[in-house]
Protein backbone atom coordinates (compact mmCIF):
# COMPACT_ATOMS: atom_id res chain seq x y z
CA UNK A 1 0.00 0.00 0.00
CA UNK A 2 1.27 3.48 -1.12
CA UNK A 3 2.16 5.92 1.83
CA UNK A 4 0.71 9.26 1.46
CA UNK A 5 4.00 10.33 0.51
CA UNK A 6 4.47 8.04 -2.05
CA UNK A 7 0.76 8.93 -3.16
CA UNK A 8 0.52 10.51 -6.83
CA UNK A 9 0.19 14.15 -6.45
CA UNK A 10 -3.13 15.52 -7.33
CA UNK A 11 -3.11 19.00 -9.92
CA UNK A 12 -5.54 21.36 -10.75
CA UNK A 13 -7.81 20.43 -13.44
CA UNK A 14 -5.97 23.22 -16.22
CA UNK A 15 -10.36 24.06 -16.96
CA UNK A 16 -10.47 25.65 -13.26
CA UNK A 17 -10.05 29.11 -14.52
CA UNK A 18 -12.56 28.99 -16.62
CA UNK A 19 -14.64 28.22 -14.07
CA UNK A 20 -13.99 31.64 -12.65
CA UNK A 21 -14.47 35.24 -13.53
CA UNK A 22 -11.32 34.94 -15.96
CA UNK A 23 -13.45 32.59 -17.87
CA UNK A 24 -16.50 35.26 -17.83
CA UNK A 25 -14.18 37.49 -19.38
CA UNK A 26 -13.47 35.93 -21.65
CA UNK A 27 -16.38 34.88 -23.25
CA UNK A 28 -17.33 38.80 -23.10
CA UNK A 29 -13.74 39.29 -25.02
CA UNK A 30 -14.83 36.58 -27.42
CA UNK A 31 -18.74 37.66 -27.46
CA UNK A 32 -17.09 41.18 -28.62
CA UNK A 33 -14.54 40.55 -31.16
CA UNK A 34 -16.93 37.98 -32.73
CA UNK A 35 -19.71 41.05 -33.06
CA UNK A 36 -17.45 43.79 -34.34
CA UNK A 37 -15.85 41.12 -36.77
CA UNK A 38 -19.11 40.71 -38.46
CA UNK A 39 -20.87 44.09 -37.67
CA UNK A 40 -17.75 45.94 -38.53
CA UNK A 41 -17.36 43.61 -41.53
CA UNK A 42 -20.51 44.47 -42.73
CA UNK A 43 -20.11 48.25 -43.57
CA UNK A 44 -15.95 47.31 -44.47
CA UNK A 45 -18.40 45.39 -47.31
CA UNK A 46 -19.72 48.87 -49.02
CA UNK A 47 -16.15 49.58 -50.41
CA UNK A 48 -15.29 46.08 -51.56
CA UNK A 49 -18.24 45.63 -53.37
CA UNK A 50 -18.08 49.31 -54.56
CA UNK A 51 -14.02 48.22 -56.11
CA UNK A 52 -14.35 44.71 -56.81
CA UNK A 53 -16.83 45.02 -59.55
CA UNK A 54 -19.91 43.37 -57.87
CA UNK A 55 -21.90 46.87 -57.53
CA UNK A 56 -22.77 49.55 -59.37
CA UNK A 57 -20.19 52.40 -59.27
CA UNK A 58 -20.96 55.26 -57.45
CA UNK A 59 -20.04 59.02 -58.72
CA UNK A 60 -16.58 59.99 -56.75
CA UNK A 61 -16.99 63.11 -54.68
CA UNK A 62 -14.36 63.64 -52.38
CA UNK A 63 -16.09 64.04 -48.61
CA UNK A 64 -19.47 63.87 -49.73
CA UNK A 65 -19.85 62.04 -46.47
CA UNK A 66 -21.09 58.39 -46.21
CA UNK A 67 -24.98 58.85 -46.22
CA UNK A 68 -25.06 60.93 -49.40
CA UNK A 69 -25.73 60.24 -53.01
CA UNK A 70 -22.16 60.42 -53.63
CA UNK A 71 -20.94 57.36 -51.62
CA UNK A 72 -21.62 53.51 -51.33
CA UNK A 73 -24.61 54.14 -48.69
CA UNK A 74 -27.02 55.15 -51.90
CA UNK A 75 -30.51 54.63 -50.05
CA UNK A 76 -32.00 52.44 -48.12
CA UNK A 77 -30.45 49.11 -50.01
CA UNK A 78 -27.49 49.65 -48.46
CA UNK A 79 -29.19 50.70 -44.69
CA UNK A 80 -30.54 47.48 -45.22
CA UNK A 81 -27.30 45.53 -46.28
CA UNK A 82 -25.94 47.05 -42.74
CA UNK A 83 -28.74 46.68 -40.00
CA UNK A 84 -29.13 43.23 -40.89
CA UNK A 85 -25.69 42.61 -41.09
CA UNK A 86 -25.26 43.95 -37.16
CA UNK A 87 -28.16 42.19 -36.74
CA UNK A 88 -26.81 38.37 -37.50
CA UNK A 89 -23.60 40.02 -35.71
CA UNK A 90 -25.58 40.63 -32.73
CA UNK A 91 -27.30 36.89 -32.67
CA UNK A 92 -24.43 34.90 -33.54
CA UNK A 93 -21.87 36.55 -30.64
CA UNK A 94 -24.58 35.91 -28.22
CA UNK A 95 -24.57 32.11 -29.56
CA UNK A 96 -21.74 31.76 -29.12
CA UNK A 97 -20.85 32.73 -25.84
CA UNK A 98 -24.45 33.20 -23.95
CA UNK A 99 -24.10 29.69 -22.30
CA UNK A 100 -21.25 31.50 -20.34
CA UNK A 101 -22.49 35.01 -19.58
CA UNK A 102 -25.49 35.30 -20.89
CA UNK A 103 -23.72 37.64 -23.16
CA UNK A 104 -23.64 41.30 -22.62
CA UNK A 105 -21.25 42.26 -25.10
CA UNK A 106 -22.49 45.55 -24.16
CA UNK A 107 -20.57 47.91 -21.45
CA UNK A 108 -24.59 49.26 -21.00
CA UNK A 109 -26.06 46.32 -20.47
CA UNK A 110 -23.54 45.30 -17.83
CA UNK A 111 -24.24 48.46 -16.05
CA UNK A 112 -28.09 47.52 -16.53
CA UNK A 113 -28.06 43.87 -15.19
CA UNK A 114 -25.98 45.39 -12.44
CA UNK A 115 -28.09 47.87 -11.51
CA UNK A 116 -30.93 45.18 -11.53
CA UNK A 117 -28.88 43.64 -8.79
CA UNK A 118 -28.28 40.48 -11.09
CA UNK A 119 -24.71 40.58 -11.07
CA UNK A 120 -22.38 41.89 -8.36
CA UNK A 121 -20.41 45.23 -8.98
CA UNK A 122 -17.01 43.81 -8.97
CA UNK A 123 -17.13 42.28 -12.26
CA UNK A 124 -19.03 45.47 -13.75
CA UNK A 125 -15.16 47.27 -14.80
CA UNK A 126 -13.37 43.92 -15.56
CA UNK A 127 -16.41 42.84 -18.37
CA UNK A 128 -16.00 45.98 -19.57
CA UNK A 129 -12.32 46.30 -20.01
CA UNK A 130 -12.49 42.96 -21.63
CA UNK A 131 -15.29 44.06 -23.87
CA UNK A 132 -13.71 47.10 -25.19
CA UNK A 133 -10.62 44.58 -25.93
CA UNK A 134 -12.38 42.39 -27.74
CA UNK A 135 -14.15 45.01 -30.33
CA UNK A 136 -10.68 46.79 -30.74
CA UNK A 137 -9.37 43.52 -31.90
CA UNK A 138 -12.61 42.54 -33.90
CA UNK A 139 -12.01 46.00 -35.81
CA UNK A 140 -8.41 45.24 -36.14
CA UNK A 141 -9.27 42.08 -37.87
CA UNK A 142 -11.45 44.17 -40.51
CA UNK A 143 -9.05 46.38 -41.48
CA UNK A 144 -6.35 43.12 -41.99
CA UNK A 145 -9.18 41.51 -44.13
CA UNK A 146 -10.24 44.88 -45.87
CA UNK A 147 -7.64 47.15 -45.72
CA UNK A 148 -6.73 47.23 -49.42
CA UNK A 149 -10.56 47.49 -49.91
CA UNK A 150 -10.63 51.05 -48.10
CA UNK A 151 -7.09 52.28 -49.53
CA UNK A 152 -8.24 51.41 -52.86
CA UNK A 153 -11.61 53.58 -52.70
CA UNK A 154 -9.49 56.21 -50.86
CA UNK A 155 -7.26 56.28 -53.71
CA UNK A 156 -9.32 56.42 -56.40
CA UNK A 157 -11.55 59.49 -54.64
CA UNK A 158 -8.38 61.06 -53.86
CA UNK A 159 -8.98 60.97 -50.49
CA UNK A 160 -6.20 61.12 -47.81
CA UNK A 161 -6.40 58.78 -44.49
CA UNK A 162 -7.15 60.67 -41.47
CA UNK A 163 -8.50 64.33 -42.99
CA UNK A 164 -12.52 65.35 -42.89
CA UNK A 165 -12.82 63.77 -46.55
CA UNK A 166 -11.86 60.32 -45.11
CA UNK A 167 -15.28 60.45 -42.89
CA UNK A 168 -16.84 57.41 -45.24
CA UNK A 169 -13.92 54.79 -44.94
CA UNK A 170 -13.51 56.21 -41.28
CA UNK A 171 -17.30 55.08 -40.52
CA UNK A 172 -16.53 51.16 -41.33
CA UNK A 173 -15.16 51.22 -37.27
CA UNK A 174 -16.93 53.80 -35.58
CA UNK A 175 -19.97 56.29 -35.24
CA UNK A 176 -20.31 60.07 -35.99
CA UNK A 177 -23.28 62.49 -36.13
CA UNK A 178 -25.50 63.87 -38.75
CA UNK A 179 -24.48 66.60 -40.56
CA UNK A 180 -27.40 68.31 -39.47
CA UNK A 181 -26.39 68.69 -36.02
CA UNK A 182 -24.86 71.80 -34.40
CA UNK A 183 -23.46 70.06 -31.10
CA UNK A 184 -23.53 67.06 -29.40
CA UNK A 185 -26.78 67.54 -27.51
CA UNK A 186 -28.88 65.94 -30.51
CA UNK A 187 -26.74 62.50 -30.74
CA UNK A 188 -26.60 62.10 -27.02
CA UNK A 189 -29.85 62.47 -27.03
CA UNK A 190 -30.29 60.03 -29.47
CA UNK A 191 -27.67 57.49 -27.85
CA UNK A 192 -29.94 57.19 -24.88
CA UNK A 193 -33.31 56.92 -27.00
CA UNK A 194 -31.94 54.19 -28.83
CA UNK A 195 -30.03 52.31 -25.79
CA UNK A 196 -33.59 52.75 -23.48
CA UNK A 197 -35.42 50.73 -25.99
CA UNK A 198 -32.53 48.36 -26.50
CA UNK A 199 -32.14 47.18 -22.78
CA UNK A 200 -36.03 47.56 -22.28
CA UNK A 201 -36.16 45.28 -24.79
CA UNK A 202 -33.62 42.65 -23.83
CA UNK A 203 -35.03 43.09 -19.86
CA UNK A 204 -38.57 42.00 -21.59
CA UNK A 205 -37.05 38.99 -23.84
CA UNK A 206 -35.21 37.62 -21.15
CA UNK A 207 -37.49 38.18 -17.58
CA UNK A 208 -38.85 34.90 -16.63
CA UNK A 209 -41.71 37.01 -15.00
CA UNK A 210 -42.50 38.04 -18.31
CA UNK A 211 -42.60 35.91 -21.69
CA UNK A 212 -39.45 34.91 -22.20
CA UNK A 213 -38.34 33.83 -25.26
CA UNK A 214 -38.47 30.16 -25.65
CA UNK A 215 -36.97 27.00 -27.99
CA UNK A 216 -33.30 28.74 -27.91
CA UNK A 217 -34.31 31.72 -30.07
CA UNK A 218 -33.24 34.35 -27.61
CA UNK A 219 -30.24 35.68 -29.65
CA UNK A 220 -32.23 35.83 -32.89
CA UNK A 221 -34.64 37.88 -30.67
CA UNK A 222 -31.78 40.17 -29.41
CA UNK A 223 -31.02 40.93 -33.02
CA UNK A 224 -33.67 41.86 -34.23
CA UNK A 225 -34.20 44.01 -31.37
CA UNK A 226 -30.72 45.82 -32.99
CA UNK A 227 -32.36 45.72 -36.21
CA UNK A 228 -35.24 47.77 -35.20
CA UNK A 229 -33.31 50.49 -33.89
CA UNK A 230 -31.33 50.30 -36.82
CA UNK A 231 -34.14 50.89 -38.84
CA UNK A 232 -35.95 53.29 -36.72
CA UNK A 233 -33.29 54.94 -34.90
CA UNK A 234 -30.06 54.63 -37.13
CA UNK A 235 -29.20 57.70 -39.01
CA UNK A 236 -29.28 60.10 -36.44
CA UNK A 237 -25.88 58.97 -34.77
CA UNK A 238 -25.52 55.81 -36.20
CA UNK A 239 -26.91 53.39 -33.62
CA UNK A 240 -24.02 52.75 -31.54
CA UNK A 241 -25.89 51.87 -28.24
CA UNK A 242 -22.63 50.17 -27.03
CA UNK A 243 -20.04 52.47 -25.35
CA UNK A 244 -17.52 48.94 -26.47
CA UNK A 245 -18.39 48.87 -29.80
CA UNK A 246 -18.04 52.18 -30.63
CA UNK A 247 -14.66 53.15 -28.25
CA UNK A 248 -12.76 49.90 -29.21
CA UNK A 249 -12.51 50.32 -32.74
CA UNK A 250 -13.00 53.87 -32.66
CA UNK A 251 -9.10 53.45 -30.70
CA UNK A 252 -7.41 51.23 -33.44
CA UNK A 253 -8.67 53.66 -35.91
CA UNK A 254 -7.20 56.27 -34.43
CA UNK A 255 -4.01 54.34 -34.39
CA UNK A 256 -4.59 53.78 -37.95
CA UNK A 257 -4.37 56.99 -39.12
CA UNK A 258 -7.79 58.27 -38.96
CA UNK A 259 -6.00 60.57 -36.07
CA UNK A 260 -8.63 63.69 -35.11
CA UNK A 261 -11.76 62.02 -37.24
CA UNK A 262 -11.84 59.01 -34.33
CA UNK A 263 -9.84 60.70 -31.38
CA UNK A 264 -10.72 63.26 -30.09
CA UNK A 265 -13.90 62.64 -32.40
CA UNK A 266 -14.14 66.16 -34.48
CA UNK A 267 -16.33 66.26 -37.70
CA UNK A 268 -17.67 68.93 -39.70
CA UNK A 269 -21.60 69.67 -40.10
CA UNK A 270 -23.43 70.62 -42.94
CA UNK A 271 -23.01 74.38 -42.17
CA UNK A 272 -19.19 74.18 -41.71
CA UNK A 273 -19.06 74.39 -37.85
CA UNK A 274 -16.83 71.67 -36.26
CA UNK A 275 -18.33 69.25 -33.50
CA UNK A 276 -15.18 68.61 -31.23
CA UNK A 277 -14.72 65.70 -28.86
CA UNK A 278 -17.75 63.54 -29.63
CA UNK A 279 -16.04 60.32 -28.71
CA UNK A 280 -17.91 60.49 -25.32
CA UNK A 281 -20.97 60.77 -26.44
CA UNK A 282 -21.59 57.01 -28.14
CA UNK A 283 -20.05 56.26 -24.62
CA UNK A 284 -22.10 58.29 -21.87
CA UNK A 285 -25.53 57.82 -23.80
CA UNK A 286 -25.91 54.60 -23.93
CA UNK A 287 -25.18 54.28 -20.06
CA UNK A 288 -27.06 56.61 -19.01
CA UNK A 289 -30.32 54.79 -21.35
CA UNK A 290 -29.13 51.93 -20.04
CA UNK A 291 -29.58 52.89 -16.62
CA UNK A 292 -32.89 54.64 -17.16
CA UNK A 293 -34.00 51.29 -18.63
CA UNK A 294 -33.17 49.60 -15.63
CA UNK A 295 -35.36 51.52 -13.09
CA UNK A 296 -37.87 51.48 -15.71
CA UNK A 297 -38.74 47.81 -16.25
CA UNK A 298 -38.22 47.20 -12.44
CA UNK A 299 -40.06 49.77 -11.00
CA UNK A 300 -42.49 50.43 -13.60
CA UNK A 301 -43.10 46.73 -15.47
CA UNK A 302 -41.58 43.58 -13.62
CA UNK A 303 -43.15 45.03 -9.98
CA UNK A 304 -47.03 44.34 -11.94
CA UNK A 305 -45.56 41.11 -13.49
CA UNK A 306 -45.13 39.71 -9.95
CA UNK A 307 -47.83 41.37 -8.27
CA UNK A 308 -50.24 39.72 -11.28
CA UNK A 309 -48.48 35.88 -11.16
CA UNK A 310 -50.28 33.21 -10.08
CA UNK A 311 -50.12 31.89 -6.49
CA UNK A 312 -48.22 28.64 -6.34
CA UNK A 313 -50.77 25.60 -5.88
CA UNK A 314 -51.77 24.84 -2.45
CA UNK A 315 -51.30 28.60 -1.52
CA UNK A 316 -54.45 31.36 -1.05
CA UNK A 317 -53.83 34.11 -2.68
CA UNK A 318 -54.74 36.62 0.29
CA UNK A 319 -54.79 35.71 3.76
CA UNK A 320 -52.66 35.64 6.47
CA UNK A 321 -50.40 32.96 8.53
CA UNK A 322 -52.04 32.18 11.82
CA UNK A 323 -49.98 30.87 14.89
CA UNK A 324 -51.76 29.35 17.70
CA UNK A 325 -50.77 31.04 20.41
CA UNK A 326 -51.91 28.57 23.10
CA UNK A 327 -49.75 27.18 25.42
CA UNK A 328 -49.63 23.14 25.60
CA UNK A 329 -49.99 21.63 28.74
CA UNK A 330 -47.70 21.03 31.20
CA UNK A 331 -46.55 17.50 30.99
CA UNK A 332 -47.21 14.74 34.14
Amino acid sequence: MATVDEAPVVRPLPLRWRKGLFGELWAEFLGCFILISFGDGVVAMLWALNGSGRSIPTVPKAGAGIFSSHAPLLGSGDWLLITFGWCFAVCFAIYTVGGVTGAHINPAITLGIALRKQMPWSKVVPYWVFQIAGCFVGAALVFLVYNQAINHYDQVNHIIKGTPASLPTYSTFATFPAAYFGSVWGPLCDQIVGTFFLALFVFAVTDQFNMPVGSNLAPLIVGFIVLAIGLSFGANAGYAINPARDFGPRLFAWAAGWKKLAMPGDYVNASGHVIKDYFWVPIVGPLIGAGIAAFFWEGLVRDILRARMAPAPGVEELGETVRDERRAPPEP
